[in-house]
Formats: structure tokens, sequence, C-alpha cells
């Protein structure tokens, strides 16, 4: 017997052997017979002879669900146990020719009818062909057929496997019928499949049956991602939502795809494409329906979500909805009528429905729906948009004016954008490319040149923001030049691509000057040029960290009137001007955050938040960070969600959570590789190295030298000053105190305090540097200077960081006093990796002036938030500190072993032999992620490999997860 746990084993080279039929078996993957365990201990009940199945089943299910691949497991076994198999299948064209699957069923049988009674050898041939005249006894045929098949199954048991059986003929269904009801105790086993409520002879026969349903959502992902491992996070979950759990559809919808579609390069389409094996399944069933049904399932098919009361009105009195009956009897679709709103079974019946209707059905259904929206604009514009055969004006205003809405709230309204992506993910995601295919749309129906140029041109600007780089030349080249072309918003463009993707932050400086001098000297802040210029300008100033772009944006801002650009006067003065300006940038930013709308576009937040993190405010409004980043991932303005994480990981670092600070620059990279943005991706492949390096791995030296390599020819001053941050962090955690104060000095020259990012955040390091090699005066040269500068007043934690940094330089008899002051400082306790490391300061000073006790008291406090952060170079200092006070101290890998939940629940699935993509998609993270949780879930288990997971888990206690 094979039992239900080996039902994954079976030998795939029975898959390739040929039945006794002379057809192959189709070659499936064993992953295709995921969540079917129930069903295989069934088939294997059967072919055994034991339960209560019976002779025979008859396997139910919807078309795609799988029954064929059941069938071909059931003939692998069957073979596998020596028995012999026998297959017909129904096929529509073959529906009226009689004895036509029967002929298919026992032609490879043909060599032994000549062994049988001479009556029934004489209508067995008539029925084959091998002998001229025709048998239409119905009982001589059955009778002969029995008889042929109890001589087959004398010599060794026999499986029959008949697919498609309501497409049988009618006189074969009957002949097997027949023989059905007769097999008794002869060793032969009956299995058919057949489409659920599809009627067949087998009703009547009275067999078992068993429905087959899609697979569960786990199955179904497993499936996927076992045949596509790479598929876009996006996409994965569009294709698992549109398959609905059908193998098939899960098979074929991925090929069906380009290559750039299942990378998420380019955006999927409203409706995916399905090919012929996939249209085929509803094909006959559309074919079946009434003129009027596939008329209102057309209107259906093309606006998502649609109500009762709207094809009511598209319909104008000329049909009803009662016309959707016979698809409802079909199984094609769900209506109810109290709420007013129908669904279709599938989701990728809508795609077929459109495949399976020429153009002009499809023109003429999305006229009769414009009509019918006339009171949503932004539908009507689609609708409109669709079904028109040459430029038209009015339509392309009615799209210009639609992405113009997406584009100042943040999204096209709900139901249009669910027009352009089906996947319905969140009503307020898909906004930014929504708004690019209504302005390239728009720019096809423009009538004039001038208004063609300008729709393409503004396109391809929100292309940038949706992270299709490589459209967005194709779009400018399309634009080409005509009277009234937006210059300004065509050199933004190039200059937001030339940053993003070549990080050439200089020729972009050059372009936007000229952008600023084609805008004129009285802008307005709401269209789409200034917003274009003033943003890339931001960037530029951010992340090419010279003066010259900053004054750009200053003189930029002093054009518009400084209530319509405040979230760029507030960045300019947190990033140029912290010093002096702190107070009125956080007052400000409270301001301005308050005022968003709950709508609020990612470019109306991601100002706010690089100004809050200039004055390390981000923590107090990053969930509405978080929640752009969430609206937006999934087919918005991706390269807004980009940076958006960037900023989260930075705040979530600072405020000592290192772990989640790491899966943010995971995704954040992950998004940044996907899709080519090189400047951000170096930015998070900083940042990872800088957690890094807080934790003692070394081992990204060569990653940093890859960044600075690619940063340094195009002075992308930001990268280079980050990298050159976390070597100092890195020499620190060393004990390379030279090599720290040659990297610090880099970033921040000792005597001119760099107030910038993150030259502001370098004082403590540079100080630590300075009085471990002895250049006490320098230190105390550079504390002087910034705190002349004023780089306390910025926040609470450069206050902390300056306060240490005096700490560190001053004489022993002075020290005490500046560490105790510092250590007081209101909101010391947010910043926990400084605060630590002035505290491991402290009780290293304490310690060698033989203040025991207090140096205890501070080194305890530092041990604990070191080895929580994981920060193992300085907890392993304070550690040994605190042991030559003669306290005792525990020396493993981590005293903190406790697992986060999440960390509990990657290493459980480690332990079941997932592997990181599979646990990845489980949990919606990146298999990078994945993998940088078990390299620190190892050391807290106090394991080196994945095959300890098991038993090491087996000994944490519920209290043991955090």
């Amino acid at each position: 017997m094979i039992g239900a746990d080996s039902s994954w084993l079976v030998d795939q080279g029975l898959f390739d052997k040929h039945h006794q039929t002379g057809h192959p078996v189709s070659s499936r993957p064993v992953v295709d017979l995921l969540g079917r365990a129930d069903e295989l201990e069934l088939i294997d009940s059967l072919l055994a002879g034991r339960g209560h199945v019976g002779p025979g089943l008859l396997l139910r299910g919807d078309p795609g669900v799988g029954k064929s691949a059941l069938l071909d497991v059931a003939a692998a076994r069957a073979e596998a146990a020596g028995m012999r198999v026998l297959r017909a299948s129904g096929v529509e064209f073959e529906t009226d020719i009689s004895f036509s699957a029967l002929h298919q069923l026992i032609y490879p049988l043909s060599d032994g009818v000549d062994r049988l009674a001479g009556h029934h050898r004489d209508v067995l041939h008539q029925v084959l062909g091998l002998a001229a005249g025709s048998s239409q006894d119905p009982l001589a045929i059955s009778t002969a057929v029995h008889a042929l098949l109890r001589e087959a199954a004398a010599e060794r048991p026999l499986l029959v496997l008949i697919d498609d059986v309501p497409w049988i003929d009618r006189t074969s269904a009957t002949v097997l019928g027949f023989s059905v009801r007769r097999i008794g105790d002869d060793p032969i086993k009956f299995l058919a499949a057949a489409r659920t409520d599809a009627e067949c002879i087998f009703d009547q026969v009275g067999l078992p049956e068993r429905e087959i349903g899609p697979l569960a959502e786990q199955q179904a992902a497993m499936l996927l991602d076992a045949q596509y491992p790479e598929l876009a996070p996006l996409v994965r979950r569009r294709l698992l939502a549109e398959a609905a759990g059908l193998p098939l559809a899960l098979r074929e919808l991925p090929a069906s795809l380009t290559d750039r579609l299942r990378r998420g390069q380019d955006p999927l389409p409203a409706l995916l494409p399905l090919n012929r094996r996939l249209t085929a399944i509803f094909a006959a069933e559309m074919r079946a329906l009434p003129a009027p049904t596939r008329k209102l399932l057309l209107l259906a098919a093309l606006e998502a979500d649609v109500s009762l009361a709207t094809i009511r009105t598209a319909l104008q009195g000329r049909m009803d909805v009662d016309d959707l009956a016979p698809a409802h009897r079909a199984g094609l679709l769900r209506v109810d009528m109290d709420a007013g709103v129908m669904s279709f079974r599938y989701p990728l019946i809508r795609s077929a429905i459109v495949q399976l209707s020429s153009q002009r059905e499809r023109r003429a259904a999305h006229r009769a729906l414009a009509a019918a929206l006339a009171d949503d604009p932004s539908r009507r514009a689609w609708h409109l948009a669709a079904a028109a055969t040459g430029p038209d004006e009015v339509v392309a205003r009615a799209l210009d004016e639609a992405a113009l809405a997406a584009w100042q709230s943040g999204a096209l309204s709900s139901a249009a954008t669910r027009s352009l992506d089906d996947a319905t993910v969140s009503d307020r995601r898909h906004g930014a490319s929504a708004a690019v295919a209504a302005l390239i749309r728009a720019g096809e129906l423009s009538p004039h040149p001038a208004d063609r140029c300008r729709r393409l041109v503004e396109a391809a600007f929100l292309a940038n923001m949706t992270g299709q780089f490589d459209q967005v030349p194709r779009l400018l080249a399309d634009a080409g030049q005509a009277p009234d072309t937006p210059t300004g918003l065509a050199f933004a463009v190039t200059a937001y691509l030339l940053t993003a993707v070549e990080g050439d932050v200089d020729a972009a400086h050059r372009l936007l000057a000229r952008a600023l001098d084609d805008v004129g000297d009285a802008p307005r802040a709401n269209d789409w040029d200034s917003n274009g210029i003033l943003f890339t300008l931001l960037l530029v100033g951010i992340y090419g960290a010279r003066p010259e772009p900053w004054e750009l944006l200053n003189s930029a801002l002093a054009r518009f009137a400084p209530q319509t650009v405040t979230p760029f006067r507030l960045c300019y003065d947190a990033f140029v001007d912290p010093a002096r300006t702190a107070d009125t940038v956080r007052e400000g930013l409270a301001h301005a955050f308050a005022a968003l709308p709950a709508d609020a576009a990612p470019w109306q937040v991601m100002p706010l938040a690089y100004a809050a993190v200039g004055v390390d405010a981000l923590s107090d409004y990053r969930y509405l960070v978080r929640r752009m980043v969430e609206q937006e991932r999934d087919g918005g303005a991706i390269t807004m969600v980009i940076a958006g994480l960037l900023l989260l990981c930075i705040d979530s670092y600072h405020h000592g959570q290192w772990d989640e600070a790491e899966d943010l620059a995971r995704e954040g990279l992950d998004l940044a590789a996907a899709h080519g943005y090189h400047l951000l991706e170096g930015q998070h492949r900083v940042h990872l190295a800088y957690i890094a390096a807080g934790r003692g791995n070394v081992g990204l030296a060569q990653t940093l030298d890859e960044i600075t390599t690619w940063a340094a020819p195009r002075r992308v001053g930001m990268t280079q000053a980050s990298a050159g941050h976390t070597r100092t962090l890195m020499a620190l955690g060393q004990g390379d105190y030279e090599g720290a104060h040659a990297h610090a000095s880099r970033v921040n020259p000792a005597g001119g305090p760099n107030s910038g990012v993150p030259g502001r955040w370098t004082l403590l390091d540079l100080v630590e540097a300075a009085v471990r090699t002895g250049r006490m005066d320098e230190a105390r040269a550079h504390v002087a200077a910034s705190q002349q500068a004023g780089i306390d007043r910025i926040s609470t934690r450069t206050a902390l960081i300056t306060a240490g940094a005096a700490a560190l330089a001053a004489d022993d008899d002075q020290a005490g006093p500046l560490f105790e002051a510092a250590l007081s400082l209101p909101e010391a306790d947010r910043w926990p990796f400084e605060q630590a490391r002035i505290q491991l300061a402290y009780g290293q000073r304490l310690r060698r002036t033989r203040d025991t006790t207090r140096a205890r008291l501070h080194l305890r406090a530092a041990l604990g938030t070191l080895d929580r952060l994981g920060a193992r170079p300085w907890a392993t200092r304070a550690n040994n500190e605190l042991r030559a006070t003669g306290i005792a101290t525990i020396t493993g890998p981590n005293t903190s072993a406790a697992l986060t939940a999440q960390e509990r629940q990657i290493a459980t699935l480690a332990a079941t032999g997932l592997t990181n993509k599979q646990i990845g998609q489980q949990m919606h993270l990146s298999h990078r992620t994945v993998g940088a949780h078990l390299h620190r879930i190892f050391p807290k288990l106090g394991i080196t490999s994945r095959a300890a997971l098991r038993d090491a888990l087996e000994t944490i206690t519920p209290g043991s997860t955090s």
C-alpha cells in the first residue's frame, strides 16, 4: 500500500512512461500535488480496494483545479503497483461521433479481441473499425466491452481512467456506465473526472464523488514559488489573487507575462493576458450563453466591482439584469440582488470574457459604461478613452484632469484605480501608475502636437516616481519638440533620472538651473513643472551634500509665496541651517504634518519626512511615512517608497531598533535594485554596513569599497560621507583608533564642525578617536567648535552627542560632572547607542580612578543596552570592564538570547526545511531579510547551522521569546 505521506514521492520516471493506451502520461512535477493529500489517500484506497470507496470514483471540480493531475498520479501509482492502465478523454468536437471515446479506451486491447467469444469479437471488430459493418445494438456492444475488460483484468488488475466525462459521446458513456455497474469482484478500478455541476451519464450510475476544490493559499503560494521563485512581490500577490488557487492558472499565468512584467519593471495590465489553455477552460461555457448574457458579462468584466444599478443604466432598457441568470446557472458568477452587486466566481473569468469578445463589442461596452458613469469623471474618462478610435481632445482633457487629481491627492478615484489594476489590494494604491497610464493615453488621443508633448513629458515625470526609469527616455523622445514644450519639466525629468539612476548630481544641478530659467519668475507651486523641479532639486541638495544645489533651491523658493512651499523650506532649513532654525523647523513640522489630508500624496509626505530626519524628529511622524510606504509599495510611487524605507531605517537605528532598521534597509535595497534606483541602492547598502559595523561585523568593507568607487567620481557627497561614517564606526569597534580618526576627520574635519548629515552625528566618534590616540587638544578644539556652531541645539540627540564628547575630552577632575550632565539630559534614553557608549566611557573613567561602585553601576547599564542592541564590540568592552571591577559576567555569544516573536517564527519555519525564499514569501519579507534574521538567530541559540534549529528550539521555554 502506498500511504498518504509518500504521495509526494511518486517516481518521476513513471510520468515519462507510456500507458498501455500508447498515450504518454503528462509529465507534471510532484509539487503540483501540494494540498492534495486527502485526495491521494482516497485514490490509494481505490487502487488497494480498501475502505468504503468501492470499485469506482468520480472526481468533480472546476476547470483548471487539477483533476487531470490527480488522474496522472493515479495512473503512475497503478502502473507502479503492476496494474494496467486504460485511459480516454472527452473532447468537445468528438461528442457527436458515436463510440469515439470507447475506441480511444479499448483500442490498446485490440490484440485481445480475438480471444473473446465469436459474437463479442465480431461486435468489437466493428466498433474498432477492424471489420466492415456497424453494430447498433447497445446491449451487444456493452456486453462485449465488459467481456474484453474482464479478459484484460484476468491477466493483471486494470485501472480505467476517463477524463472530461461530460464531453464523452453518449454511446460510449452508456457502454462505460453498463460496465461500471457490473464490475463486481473483478480486479477492475474505475476513476473518472468531470466539471462541477456538469451533467454526465455517471450521475445515474451512482458513483461516489469527491469534490476537488482550489488549493489553499499556502499551497498555491508554494506551487507558484517552485516554478517562478523570482517574481516581484507585487506580481506574485496579483497572480495568487487572480489564480484563486487553480493549479493550471498558477502554472500558465506567469508564462503569459514578459520577463519585465514578472520582475515588476512594467506595471501589470488591468486584465492579465490568458494563453490558449486558460482561455479554453472558460470558452465553452461562454459560447453556450445567449448573446444578451454575453453582453452583460462584458459590461461587468470591463468595470471592476460594477453594481447592478450601473449595468441597468448602461443597458438603457435594451436588456435586463435577469439576463445574467444563464451565467449564474453556468457557475460563472454570483449575484446578490439585495446588495445590488455581482462578482465572478474566478477573477480570470473577467480576462476570458474580454479576450473572447471583439474590439467592436468592447468599444460599444466602454461607451455604454461611460454614459452610465457620468457622475464619476475618472472612471468615465477611462471608458471613453478605451472606446476612442482616434484623436479626441475632450477625452484627452478628461484623462489629463484625472491624472492631475491623482498627482495632487495620491490616487485616482478608487473605482478608476481598480479599472486599471484589478488586484484591488487597496483603494489608495496604484495612483501614480494609473496617472502615468492616463497621461500616456491622453497623449495618444491629443490632436495638437503641443498638448501631446506636454502630456508625455508629464507622464515621464511620473514614470520616474513609479520606478519605470527605462520608460522615461522613450516618453521624452516620443514627446518630441513643439513650440509650447514644457522644457522646464523636461529638464527636471532628465535631472531626476540622472540623479536616481546615474548618480550624476552635478549634471542634474546644471539641468535644474536651466529648468528654473524656463519656468520664469512667477511659477505656480502646484503645477507639474514646479513640483518636479523643486523635488528633484531637493534630492540633489541632500545627496550631493554641497552648497551650490542648496543655494539654487533657496533662490527658487524665493519665487513662491512662502505658504505654498513650506515642506521644501523646512527641509532646506533642517539640512542647511539646523542650529539656528531647529526649533522653528520642529514647530513647522508639527503644523505641516497635522495639516496633511488623510489621503496625502507621497510627494507631500516625503519632503517633510526628510526635514524630520534632519532634526532627529521622524519618530513622531513615522506612522505617516509607514502608511505612505504601505499605500504606495504595490504599483504606486515606488521611488518614494524606497526613500521612505531609508528614512525609517535611519530613525529605527537611532532609536535602538536595529533589527527593524536592518529589515527596512534590506526591503529598500531589494526594491532599489529591482528598479535600478542606484542612488538609493547605495544608501541602503551603506546603512546595512553601518548596522553591521555597530554589531562588529567587519565583513562588509568590500561592499563599502564598491559603493565609494561608484559614488566618488559622481561626487555623491551623502553616500561618500555615510560610507566614511560607517568606516569610522567599524574601526572604533575593532579598536583601530588611528583608522577611526582618519575616517572621521574626512567626514568632519577638526576645527570646522560639519552641521550637515551625517557630519553632525560623527562628533562623538571623532572625539573618542582623538582621545584614544592622544590628540586631546584636537578633541577639545572640536568640541568647542561644535558648541560654538550650536550643534547641540539641533536635537536632543545632538545635545547628547555634544555633551558626551565634551565629557570624553575633559580632564579627570572635570569629567565626572560633565558625564553626569550628559546622562541627565532630557530624552537621553531615546538614543540608546549613544547613551550606552557614554555610560561605558564614564564607567571606564570611574574604574580607572578607582571609584569601583559607581563604575559598576554605569558599566552594568551600558552592558545591558549594548547587549540588547547586539553591539558586540562595545558589549565585550563593557563586559571586560565589569570583570575588572570584580564582577563575574557571562561571556557567551549573546547574554540576551531571547528570540523576538518574528525571529521565533522564522526559526520555526526554517526548522521545517523551508528555504529563505519560501519563508520570505510566507512572511512578506525578502529572502535577504530572512537570511539576516537567521544570521542573528544562530548565535542567540548557540548553533551554527539550520540542521541544529529543531533541537535548539525545543530547548526554548515560552518565556524565552520576547
